[in-house]
């Protein structure tokens, strides 16, 4: 599966090993220079995971526009890391099975 992310500033990073990602997501949710952080990993399949430094994460297949984009909140930084590994590796069906909100 190939995947990227974007940093809190803005910046691609293609397929970054798992210590990379969890770097730029509990390091970069943190980084007190950031006005507004958040980082995102998109997957090959579309399915796509951003996460706000305020706790909220964003799940949504972004290459299906009829797909509904659901939330979780108040997600630490650590289980964000943990999903977003998850997407690296492909395991699309174990993220989609958590208790999302519909997004308002």
């Amino acid at each position: 599966m190939t995947y990227f992310m974007y940093d809190v500033h803005g910046d691609a990073v293609d397929e970054p090993d798992a210590a990379t990602v969890r770097t730029l997501v509990v390091d970069g949710l943190a980084d007190p220079e950031v006005a507004n952080p958040e980082v995102s990993l998109t997957q090959e399949s579309g399915w796509s995971l951003t996460a706000f430094a305020g706790g909220l994460l964003l799940w949504e297949n972004v290459e299906d526009e009829a797909a509904e984009a659901l939330t979780l909140d108040e997600i630490d930084k650590e289980e964000a890391a943990r999903l977003f590994a998850l997407l690296a590796a492909g395991e699309v069906e174990e993220i989609a099975a958590l208790k999302w909100q519909q997004s308002s």
